[in-house]
């Protein structure tokens, strides 16, 4: 059954769940072929695939974006873990339960670019190509939090919800704080169904403490384990796929100038900077980003 969304492509979404790693996942898919699969971030869902799954399936992939684990209708973390190496794992294990090869190629978007990198690096043989969006690759973002405050400042929201105030705050006016950041992120981008679809996600309080579990478990005391620690770690560094990282130009999450430090400090990837985007380049230029990650995907 067709989702809906009316491509032009040849190709239509539709919508298949799997368990893998613990969690029972529900995610759009578009084609047939070696498997791409797209994850999402926050304060996002799936649906911010829409454009580039058909563009994929064009291009011969298996196009699946699962909702990430804590984010309906996908279930929330049985071991209550949303470290990103659980989101690594949880990857690592969506590419065999869909029947994924070597020839498949992972892209990730904010929280699923972290995600994306551990997978990578943990499992390399798993993925033969890589795609970052939005969160730098290697030591950039970490180095940001350290020396640049104007990046310190852009995260504020990643300590406030590290506090009990923001269990009141989040979910408040119909989790309003979501389209503040859909409007601070993605300056002049008109995202409001875009929210909503996260909104749908993350209602259920369960779903929304899932979401922030997160940050909570990069910032905070949130549970974490020595496995996940590790495939976490194996993310941190030079990965050995090739790996195209994007970055857009107007982003208010994460600044240009953080997304252009990879150039110096994680020389392996491939940096391009999307003009007259922002946090949601895929949404925003959608042309534009889906050129630029079939170009690299079926690149040789």
């Amino acid at each position: 059954m067709g989702y809906g969304y009316g491509s032009c492509m040849a190709h239509e979404i539709t919508t298949g769940t799997v368990t893998a790693n613990g969690v029972n996942f529900s995610y759009l898919e578009c084609g047939t072929g070696p498997l791409a699969l797209c994850l999402h971030g926050f304060p996002d869902s799936a649906h911010s695939w829409r454009h580039l799954l058909p563009a994929l399936a064009d291009a011969g992939f298996h196009a699946v974006a699962p909702f990430m684990r804590g984010y309906a209708p996908s279930s929330t973390a049985p071991d209550g873990m949303y470290q990103t190496g659980a989101l690594s794992a949880d990857a690592n294990a969506l590419h065999d339960a869909l029947g994924g090869d070597s020839n498949a190629v992972i892209i990730g978007h904010d929280w699923g670019a972290p995600a994306t990198y551990g997978a990578a690096g943990s499992a390399p043989d798993k993925w033969k190509r890589v795609v970052g969006m939005s969160v730098p690759p290697g030591p950039a973002m970490g180095l940001a939090f350290v020396t640049n405050p104007e990046q310190l400042k852009r995260s504020w929201y990643m300590y406030f919800f590290n506090v009990g105030l923001s269990n009141m705050v989040v979910p408040a006016n119909d989790l309003a704080f979501i389209d503040m950041l859909w409007r601070d992120w993605s300056p002049g981008y008109a995202g409001e169904a875009d929210a909503e679809n996260c909104k749908a996600s993350l209602r259920n309080p369960e779903n929304l403490q899932a979401a922030l579990g997160y940050y909570r478990a990069t910032l905070g005391n949130g549970p974490r384990s020595e496995t996940y620690d590790a495939i976490q770690a194996a993310g941190g560094g030079e990965l050995t796929q090739p790996t195209l990282y994007l970055h857009g130009a107007n982003d208010g999450c994460i600044g240009r100038d953080v997304g252009e430090s990879v150039a110096a400090l994680a020389p392996w990837a491939s940096l391009q900077i999307v003009e007259g985007a922002g946090h949601f380049m895929q949404l925003e230029k959608p042309a534009e980003v889906n050129k630029l990650i079939i170009d690299w995907v079926t690149a040789i």
